[in-house]
This record gives structure tokens, C-alpha cells and sequence, in this order.
């Protein structure tokens, strides 16, 4: 077990060195548009991503996902715009954006023949000869290192998805793109995906972009969300404009020692504020910057109070917000 873990750890170490020079942008998408057929699939989008950050994509079916991690990896051509990878053009340095590139697209494109050990030798065989000696370490990454010799054909989908991922990883990628890479996973697979890209991204610098339907999943995992709907980025939302409501109004419930008088004080001072129907808590629609103004407003007023909870808009809530318009 030790060694197990020593492996694992040393394979980070080399991650590391691998990382430690890296640009602080790794992936730039710069107006892109993509046509097929005269029909505008994906319309001038912009996105980035940095060293040591995780970024989810989201959107409904048919959105332009897909089709955008496609152009990404170079699968699909770019009708107009520029995609950069640690500063290659992939129109221009193609081979050098794509060293820097780890992907999933849909589903691992594996061979069922093979074991898991030889699928990842033969894509190891694409990279380096550095590439073959991690195939032991990246297979305990990714906690497959006890079914290498076993046929993939006996690989449930959970197991083939790591593989996937550990092809993904044989050549230290700095940057990771991964489309729907919990795909068949249980939830301890999950958790252990989740880790193991976390891990890359905070000690290791990776950025990686990650496509899924799962916004719970997403929630825990990613620092930055791009939201693409017919084509478009609609909006770009962080973790603080999550846990904070950023600048936006929010339902703050307060309980007080009078609530009738602390919703009139609220009233006087501006804010939308009413006596909850259970009559045990004040509502007040408030920003978060006005917070302080609002509590040391009913302090001052003589009010006592012994909460305020902020009403969390979830992932989920914003993202069926912003695409709530959209065909399912």
C-alpha cells in the first residue's frame, strides 16, 4: 500500500516539473464560429481558462458543447476564429497545441480485444517513451492498477471511463478536456474523479474543461462555469457568484425579537421586506454589500437578532434560469 502511494505521489512530482514553467493561460477561444452547411452551430464565443483551474461547460442538448470541445482538440475545423493551447494556434501549430493536450471526447475510444494494459501502451506508443513508464502510475491515479492484464471487454463502463482517463494523462497534458468523463460512474467513482482532478489542478497547475449534465457533481468541482444555449455563451458564473449571490438581490430571512418592527425598520430604510406567513422570521430582499447597513439598521433601531440566513441560489437554479427558454 505504501508503495502504491509513493508511485502515485512521484508521478504528481513529475507532473509537477512538467508544470512548474507553464503560461498562466492555457486555453484561449477567440470568437470562434463554426458553420456546417451555411447553419451557425457555434456563433463569435470567447473562453479561457488558466493554469490550476477547473471549468465546467454547460448546456442543454444540441447547445454546441460537443462541437466546441471538438474544435478544441482540433476534430473539428474552425470557421472563423482562433483557438489558442499554452499560446500554439491549432490553425497555425497544431502538433505543439496538441502536446499540451489530455482529452475525453463522449465516450474512451478503446478496444475491447485489448486489456487495459494494452490500450494504454498503444496510445502511450503515440506520445514518448516517458509516456510508456507511466502507464503503472497513472493507473493507480485513476485506481485501475489491479485490472491492467484484464480484457476491456470485461471492463464495466465505470472502469473503461478510467482507462480513458489514464490515456488522457500518460503524457503529463497540461491541459485536460474531458466531455462527460463521469459517465457509467458510481458515486465513489465519482468522488475519486473528482479528487484526482482536483489534485492535478491545485498541485500541479493543470487547467482542465469539463463537460457534464451533472450540475451537483459540477458544483463541488469546478471554479468557473461557461453556460453555452443555441450556439452562445449566455453567461460565465464563478464560485462566489454562487455561495455569494455576487452583486445581485437576495432573500435574506431574519429572526428577531420583534419581527413587525424589524420589517418596518427595513421598510424605512429602503428594502423590500415583509413578516414571513408562519409569522417567525422577517424576509428581506437585500444585496450582500447592503448587508451590514440592514442588521446595523435594526440594531440601531433597538431590534434584536438572533439569525439571518441567505436564501443559495444553486447551480442548478441559475443554469435552468439562464436556459429556461431552450428547447429540451
Amino acid at each position: 500500500m505504501f508503495m502504491v502511494h509513493f508511485t502515485c505521489w512521484a508521478l504528481l512530482g513529475k507532473f509537477i516539473v512538467m508544470w512548474k514553467k507553464a503560461t498562466m493561460e492555457l486555453l484561449k477561444i477567440e470568437g470562434v464560429t463554426k458553420r456546417i452547411k451555411k447553419k451557425t452551430i457555434i456563433d463569435n464565443i470567447n473562453m479561457q481558462i488558466n493554469e490550476g483551474e477547473i471549468v465546467g461547460f454547460l448546456g442543454p442538448n444540441g447547445a454546441g458543447k460537443t462541437t466546441t470541445i471538438k474544435m478544441v482538440v482540433g476534430l473539428f475545423s474552425i470557421t472563423s476564429g482562433e483557438i489558442y493551447i499554452c499560446g500554439h494556434s491549432i490553425k497555425t501549430d497544431y502538433e505543439s497545441a496538441m502536446a499540451n493536450v489530455g482529452s475525453i471526447i463522449e465516450n474512451p475510444d478503446l478496444y475491447k480485444r485489448l486489456t487495459g494494459r494494452g490500450n494504454l501502451e498503444y496510445f502511450a506508443a503515440m506520445h514518448s517513451p516517458e509516456a510508456m513508464e507511466n502507464i503503472g502510475s497513472v493507473a493507480q491515479l485513476v485506481h485501475m492498477e489491479g485490472h491492467l492484464d484484464e480484457k476491456l471487454k470485461t471492463f464495466s463502463l465505470g472502469m473503461r471511463q478510467r482507462i480513458g482517463v489514464a490515456q488522457a494523462l500518460l503524457h503529463m497534458p497540461r491541459l485536460l478536456v474531458l466531455d462527460e468523463p463521469t459517465n457509467g460512474l458510481d458515486p465513489k467513482g465519482i468522488k475519486e474523479l473528482r479528487d484526482l482532478l482536483k489534485s492535478l489542478a491545485k498541485n500541479s497547475n493543470v487547467g482542465v474543461l469539463v463537460s457534464s449534465h451533472l450540475l451537483s457533481e459540477m458544483e463541488l468541482l469546478a471554479d468557473r462555469y461557461y453556460i453555452i444555449d443555441k450556439g452562445v455563451i449566455v453567461e460565465e458564473i464563478s464560485v462566489d457568484d454562487i455561495n455569494s449571490g455576487g452583486e445581485h438581490t437576495k432573500e435574506f430571512h431574519l429572526e428577531t425579537d420583534d419581527n413587525g418592527a424589524a420589517a418596518k425598520k427595513l421598510t424605512d430604510l429602503g428594502f423590500e421586506a415583509q413578516v414571513a406567513e408562519d409569522g417567525l422570521s422577517v424576509i428581506c430582499l437585500v444585496s450582500r454589500d447592503d448587508v451590514p447597513r440592514a442588521i446595523s439598521g435594526l440594531v440601531s433601531g433597538g431590534v434584536g437578532i438572533f439569525s439571518a440566513v441567505q436564501g443559495k441560489e444553486s447551480l442548478e437554479e441559475k443554469y435552468i434560469n439562464i436556459t429556461k427558454d431552450s428547447e429540451i
